[in-house]
């Protein structure tokens, strides 16, 4: 009897690629109850993202291709690795997401995927896609396109031309890391020109001003510690004016060879993800630098405190805060008030004094947390 060989239809490649595609987080917060990805009715990964005005749109998100000549060693895609392969074409991958579009399910639209050839080359297929969504279906809204490490500039400049926002993924805190996941890429070449060329065309007054560019860390595979990851952290926000930087636990793969990180419990990294996503606001939101980011004689963020109560914890000459008499920036080192209580405190004084912090933000467990630490 003969066998009778099918190719995947696009739902099928969907899903597989969807399913691929979910581990890079370059794209959307999850750090709030309404920022995590979930998945929708079609089995594809649904992503909220914040943008710059401050609204948030779903996208949808998807791998071209999870055929990849690299190989880094954390990665299930990875050139010699034994998964299903398969592709999208240009037009089918426009024509599925404008669908989608017109059906209300999505706003917007992340591109990343596997190096099919070389750079280059892939980046031609995923600037076609945008470029086909944005001149022949007209779509003026939110894409955001992944950048594959060793894009030439010109590859670079076409995809800012395109894009809403783009992403690199910094993968590991500098070379020496890299180089025990990948012997194919260059942290400095591939990596690190490739993000001052993007930071350089969208500073302001440059051609491409109004867009973003964040990355993502791989936390735990190489053996990094926390502090190496916040201090670049430091340098990514500070001298490249990165608008975001994610973080992706590291996850072990069955039949691979161990990595440094292996060592760790799964859990722990997991713990050290979401502790890097705290630090991350203090130094986007709270106005801590990362230089006030506390470690213990591992190098490593607590696993069992969060990092603004060590910091308070450290510093008992900083405390009690006069509620009436604090700027905004002094308002959010209390533990246990975020922005929106500073703003609320701030507003609140404009017409009256605060005699009580319950009569500014609502009883719970954060203002429990910071009545000891204010004074009126």
């Amino acid at each position: 009897m003969t066998a009778i060989i099918t190719q995947p239809n696009t739902m099928e490649k969907l899903q597989t690629l969807g399913r691929d595609g979910q581990y890079d987080l370059a794209c959307s917060c999850g750090t709030g109850k309404d920022e995590h990805r979930k998945r929708g009715s079609d089995g594809n990964w649904i992503y909220p993202v914040s943008l710059p005005n401050g609204r948030s749109t779903v996208l949808f998100k998807t791998l071209i291709s999870n055929t990849c000549g690299n190989d880094c060693r954390y990665c299930p895609l990875r050139g010699n690795s034994d998964v299903r392969r398969c592709s999208l074409g240009i037009d089918e991958t426009a024509n599925y997401f404008i669908d989608n579009l017109n059906a209300g399910r999505v706003f917007g639209m992340f591109l990343s995927s596997g190096v099919t050839g070389n750079a280059d080359k892939t980046m031609e297929r995923i600037n076609a896609i945008a470029d086909r969504v944005r001149r022949k279906h007209r779509f003026r809204g939110y894409i955001h396109l992944k950048i594959i490490p060793g894009a030439s500039p010109a590859a670079i400049e076409e995809t800012l031309r395109l894009a809403s926002s783009v992403s690199i993924n910094i993968e590991t805190p500098g070379a020496e890391y890299l180089s025990k996941l990948s012997h194919k890429k260059d942290f400095l070449k591939d990596i690190v020109e490739p993000m001052k060329l993007i930071s350089k065309l969208t500073a302001k007054g440059a051609p491409y001003e109004r867009i973003r560019q964040t990355t993502q860390f791989i936390v735990g595979a190489a053996g990094e510690n926390d502090k190496q990851i916040v201090r670049y952290m430091g340098r990514l926000y500070n001298g490249l004016k990165l608008d975001r930087v994610y973080f992706s636990a590291y996850q072990s793969l069955a039949g691979s060879d161990p990595l440094p990180g292996d060592t760790e419990m799964p859990a722990n990294r997991l713990m050290r993800e979401h502790r890097l996503y705290q630090t991350d606001f203090l130094m986007r939101k709270y106005g801590f630098s990362d230089t006030d980011i506390l470690f213990d004689t591992s190098d490593r963020l607590s696993l069992d405190k969060d990092p603004k109560q060590l910091w308070a914890d450290a510093h008992p000459e900083f405390y009690p805060i006069n509620l009436n008499r604090a700027d905004k920036q002094t308002l959010l080192r209390i533990p246990g008030l975020g922005p929106r209580a500073a703003k609320m405190i701030l507003d609140y004084r404009k017409t009256d004094r605060v005699n009580r912090l319950e009569d500014v933000i609502r009883p719970g467990k954060l203002l429990q947390k910071a009545q000891g630490y204010v004074t009126y």
